[in-house]
């Protein structure tokens, strides 16, 4: 068992600074699925300096993040979590960059 969990961030940041700056720190945790949505991969020590780093960065009077657990990532994760329309993965492969 690898001991990461998967957690769905999502961020509503009120000032732009603040947004841009979450969203590079974000991008150090997982990988976006959404506009303001994050997929984690973490251990409990990742959580914690994801936590951590994201109290430093926001307002915590404006702004909010919510930090859903999914879970076990052995669990199989892709079958809680579902997609309709385009799926982020779909639209990279359709691309080709030379």
């Amino acid at each position: 068992m690898s001991g990461l969990n998967c957690y769905i961030v999502s961020y509503d940041i009120m000032d732009r600074k603040r947004l841009c700056r979450v969203h590079r720190a974000m991008k150090g945790f997982g990988e976006p699925v959404h506009y303001s949505v994050f997929r984690c991969d973490l251990t409990p020590r990742g959580r914690a300096e994801m936590v951590a780093a994201l109290t430093e960065l926001i307002d915590l009077d404006e702004d909010r993040i919510m930090i859903i657990d999914m879970g076990s990532k052995e669990g199989d994760i892709e079958r809680r979590i579902e997609f309709l329309g385009v799926h982020h993965k779909d639209k990279e492969e359709k691309f080709i960059i030379v």
